[in-house]
């Protein structure tokens, strides 16, 4: 199934998948049913085992809820919450859980994302601001990209006078294979207009994630 691109910049490395009717989602989930219980044969394991006889359906469904980005469009969440506000001062959304999909091993990464943005006349409604981590998260990504897709969607919805975005997360592909390094964390960082030009701004940003507990309390 070929997909649509949405417009703007960073929907330009964005697929967004065209709406499924309920026959085609049937359909794909009971192809997924059967490629899930071919993996278990092929691993040794026997399919008709209690505890794995409906393991194929639950995969199935997982993999859907955990790749369901791929139906949701960044570019219309943020245009039904946009609202013209004087404020031009720093907007932080910071500590939102986020959880992911490797695209190179399909294990999970997960951490924090931390989000600011200077408006010019218009701001993004908060709760939105985690909806657009998930709708990238719940793709198959690497977390360079996840970075860079959440603060070009915000530049686009609202041509602020700049965007940052950091995330620190843990690998299971870094940590339960290959290297099995259990301590060890990622950070990425996605700076655009103010945020990169002026030093000031980018570290009263990065302080203010770095400053208090938890979720800003």
């Amino acid at each position: 199934m070929k997909g649509d691109r949405v417009k703007g910049s960073a929907a330009k490395r964005v697929m967004t998948m065209p709406k499924t009717t309920l026959q085609e989602k049937d359909q794909a989930e009971a192809a997924l049913e059967k490629a899930y219980l071919e993996v278990i044969e092929r691993i040794g394991e026997d399919p008709d085992r209690d505890g794995l006889k409906r393991t194929p359906e639950r995969m199935a469904k997982a993999i859907r809820f955990l790749t369901r980005g791929y139906q949701e469009d960044p570019a219309q969440l943020l245009r039904g919450a946009l609202f013209e506000v004087d404020y031009d001062e720093m907007v932080i959304v910071k500590d939102i859980e986020m959880f992911s999909l490797c695209e190179h091993h399909m294990l999970p990464f997960f951490g924090k994302v931390h989000v600011a943005y200077l408006p010019k006349g218009k701001v993004i409604g908060l709760s939105k601001i985690p909806r657009l981590v998930d709708v990238f998260a719940r793709r198959l990504q690497v977390q360079e990209r996840l970075t860079k897709q959440i603060a070009e969607a915000i530049q686009d919805a609202i041509d602020p006078i700049g965007v940052g975005v950091v995330i620190e997360a843990r690998h299971l592909c870094m940590m339960m294979r290959g290297v099995e390094k259990q301590h060890s964390a990622t950070v990425t960082s996605s700076m655009l207009g103010a945020f990169r030009n002026e030093h000031e701004t980018r570290e009263e940003f990065l302080s203010l994630i770095r400053s208090g507990k938890p979720n800003g309390f």
